[in-house]
């Protein structure tokens, strides 16, 4: 475990090298989502599988979550954006990189893309959005639910989730109810610039986006594919927003068998002695 001050807030950073010990052939960047994510969720799905595929894997805490600094203020997603742009700076990482966001995650790494398009590879995109007005709409729809869903009455929120799911998801619900009574990330996140078409499509790096078919942003895979110059997008049928924990078998091989097609990785790959 690393704790890393970037200049502005410190983040915890987990990293995974090739278990192989040759060098890396690149290096992937995971990304996570909102309020009940942290670093974790990538740990035990993607992340053993690309550094087996001979990547150097990058894992970290946004702030406000998991055991990152949790600042009172300023979480507008161009100040995740920086976050990611000041973590890569202070890992001393100059190569392009390969981005694999999960939702709200999705958004930080694509809008990385669009602001330092020489800096990324590739995306891979799980049950996420780049920031445009409809999406800060819906931030500005969902978000308040999470005050009247989980803070107003705590106690009773969370043992529904310990009955639901279980008591690791209980104490993520926990900890992002005391992230949205203690900052102003409610009011920041749906207050962020967001992208134009012109900057959506200003992204040239391969794209693979992935969604669960029963979700709502399914439903944008023909929208993304017109914008961008090489996007790829697969619907997962009987899944919703929660992809990366229910389908991480399904997701390991799209991520790597991507990488590998589309010559991301097979020009850098070591030969076999």
């Amino acid at each position: 475990m690393t704790m890393l001050n970037t200049g502005d807030v410190t983040l915890h950073v987990q990293r995974l090298l090739p278990a192989n010990g040759c060098p890396p052939v690149g290096t992937a960047v995971l990304v996570h989502g909102l309020l009940t994510d942290s670093l974790a969720s990538y740990y035990f799905t993607l992340a053993p599988a690309l550094a087996a595929a001979g990547l150097d894997v990058v894992m970290y805490d946004h702030r406000g979550h998991g055991r990152s600094e949790r600042p009172h203020s300023n979480y507008g997603l161009d100040t995740f954006i920086t976050d990611l742009d000041n973590l890569l700076t202070r890992l001393q990482i100059t190569g392009p990189v390969h981005l694999v966001g999960n939702s709200y995650g999705g958004t930080v790494a694509f809008g990385y893309a669009a602001r330092r398009r020489d800096k990324v590879a590739s995306l891979m995109l799980l049950e996420s959005e780049p920031a445009t007005e409809a999406w800060a709409n819906k931030m500005r729809s969902l978000l308040p639910r999470v005050i009247t869903e989980l803070c107003e009455d705590e106690a009773q929120a969370l043992a529904k989730i310990t009955r639901h799911y279980d008591a690791r998801t209980a104490r993520l619900a926990k900890a992002a109810s005391k992230l949205v009574r203690e900052t102003t990330l409610l009011q920041d996140i749906p207050a962020s610039h967001v992208l134009t078409h012109s900057q959506i499509a200003s992204v040239t790096c391969p794209v693979l986006s992935v969604y669960g078919g029963d979700g709502d942003l399914a439903a944008q895979a023909p929208k993304l594919r017109s914008l961008l110059t090489d996007c790829r997008t697969i619907i997962v049928p009987g899944h919703e927003h929660s992809i990366l924990v229910e389908a991480p078998k399904l997701l390991r091989e799209l991520a790597v068998d991507w990488l590998i097609n589309t010559g991301l990785l097979h020009s850098q790959t070591p030969e076999s002695p």
